[in-house]
C-alpha cells in the first residue's frame, strides 16, 4: 500500500472511533504514535528512492529539526574484512580481479544522534585524486565527497525492519493498538549502487537507518 494509501485509510477509520481525547491525551494515544511512525518512515524511504544522495535526504530531515544544524558527518568505525561480501561488490561493480576495493563504514549523525550506519564499498581508480584524499582524512559523508561526479543512486533492495502497524490494520478499530509499538534499534534498510551519468558502477552500499530518524 502506498503512503498515500495509508492516510486515507487512517483518516477514514480514526471518523469511525468514538471522539479523540483533546490536546496531550490525543498525543499520547498509542494508535497515533503508531500512525505517525509509519508515515514518518515511509516518507523517509519514498525521498531515498526518488533521491540520488542518502546525505541529501538526512540533511533536509536533519535542518527540519533545528535550521541551525551543522552539516551531516561521518563517523568512521573499524571494518572486519568479509571475503564473500568482497566478492559480491565485485561481480556488482564490475571490477577486475585486481581492482583495488576499499571499504568504508560510518555512522552518519545528526548532531549527536545516529541517523544511519552504511558500510560503503568503493573503487578509488574511479574517483580523482582530491575525492579519495577526503575519504581518507576527513569525516566528509561519501555522497558529498563525491557529488562533482553528479552520481545516480540505483537501489537494488528497500526493507523495512518495523512495521508499526501490521498488514491489514486499516479494517480494525483503534482500540486494537491500545498498546505502544516501540520501535527497535534499526527500522530501514537499503542496498544501492552509485554510477557516473554514464553507467560506471563505481560503489556499492548497504545503509541501515535507525529509529532516531523519528521525530519526537
Amino acid at each position: 500500500m502506498t503512503l498515500t494509501a495509508y492516510m486515507v485509510s487512517a483518516a477514514a477509520l480514526v471518523s469511525t472511533q468514538a471522539p479523540a481525547p483533546a490536546g496531550a491525551e490525543a498525543a499520547r494515544s498509542p494508535f497515533v504514535e503508531r500512525l505517525r511512525m509509519l508515515a514518518q518512515l515511509q516518507s523517509l524511504n519514498a525521498d531515498l528512492l526518488s533521491r540520488d544522495s542518502a546525505t541529501a535526504v538526512l540533511q533536509t530531515l536533519c535542518a527540519r529539526r533545528d535550521p541551525n544544524a551543522p552539516p551531516i558527518r561521518a563517523r568512521r568505525l573499524v571494518v572486519t574484512a568479509n571475503p564473500e561480501q568482497l566478492a559480491e561488490v565485485r561481480r556488482e561493480l564490475g571490477a577486475a580481479p585486481d581492482e583495488p576495493v576499499i571499504h568504508r563504514r560510518v555512522e552518519l549523525l545528526c548532531g549527536a544522534e545516529i541517523l544511519s550506519r552504511a558500510d560503503n564499498w568503493y573503487l578509488p581508480s574511479r574517483l580523482t585524486a582530491g575525492m579519495n584524499h577526503t575519504l581518507n582524512t576527513t569525516d566528509t559523508p561519501f555522497g558529498v565527497a563525491v557529488q562533482a561526479l553528479r552520481f545516480q543512486r540505483r537501489t537494488l533492495t528497500s526493507r523495512l525492519l518495523f512495521t508499526p502497524l501490521p498488514t491489514g490494520w486499516e479494517t480494525r478499530v483503534a482500540a486494537d493498538f491500545d498498546l505502544a509499538s516501540p520501535p527497535p534499534a534499526d527500522v530501514l534498510e537499503h542496498r544501492a549502487v552509485l554510477q557516473t551519468p554514464d553507467g560506471h558502477r563505481f560503489s556499492m552500499l548497504v545503509e541501515v537507518y535507525t529509529n532516531q530518524i523519528f521525530t519526537r
